[in-house]
């Protein structure tokens, strides 16, 4: 029987796996809360949940964590809140899908962190260029990822979406009434 598996809603639970360029698995967060699923944006948040590497190591995430993806955008944001205040650590990825094992995405290596202070960082430069050559990264993927990296500075310097404390709250006050409601069941 070919039955239509049923679209995640607020306060469930699902995984979140990236992969490599090449179609490796590269980390798997195993119970992120949904807060939303529409159509073109998914915003959940991972609080001391279990992350599995590609190598088998495991950790765990030690504070929550608002995270945003865009189907229209080739990046994605994890917000986390932390006592000392909230930083940002962006991934240059591929737009997400969502089926029935989980939210997935392409990595590609380029990351942006944006601290407290709001200074922010370009990390992994070198391992996307090494991964370019290795995975031969098509031209306009590569042209694709590099004007990413200019809409996400846009966002962060105009406080968008996840760069905004409005959303911060809004999204993290209903990941504590989420909790809340499933925890009264």
């Amino acid at each position: 029987m070919n039955r239509k598996s049923k679209k995640p809603r607020a306060g469930d639970y699902i995984a979140i796996k990236s992969y490599k360029h090449d179609g490796s698995l590269h980390r798997t967060w195993r119970d992120t809360m949904v807060l939303k699923n529409s159509d073109d944006e998914f915003i959940g948040c991972n609080d001391h949940t279990l992350v599995i590497e590609d190598d088998g190591r495991r950790w765990v995430t030690r504070e929550p964590a608002i995270v945003y993806f865009h189907k229209d955008y080739w990046f994605n944001v994890v917000t986390m809140i932390r006592r000392n205040g909230v930083s940002n650590y962006c991934n240059l990825a591929s737009p997400y899908v969502l089926d029935e094992e989980a939210l997935k995405y392409v990595d590609y290596d380029l990351d942006v962190k944006v601290y407290p202070n709001g200074d922010r960082k370009l990390l992994d430069v070198d391992e996307y260029e090494r991964f370019s050559r290795k995975w031969h990264y098509p031209k306009d993927t590569d042209q694709i990822v590099r004007s990413s990296v200019i809409t996400l500075t846009d966002w962060i310097d105009q406080g968008i979406g996840p760069f905004s404390n409005e959303f911060i709250n809004i999204w993290y006050h209903r990941y504590l009434e989420l909790v809340q409601r499933n925890n009264r069941r």
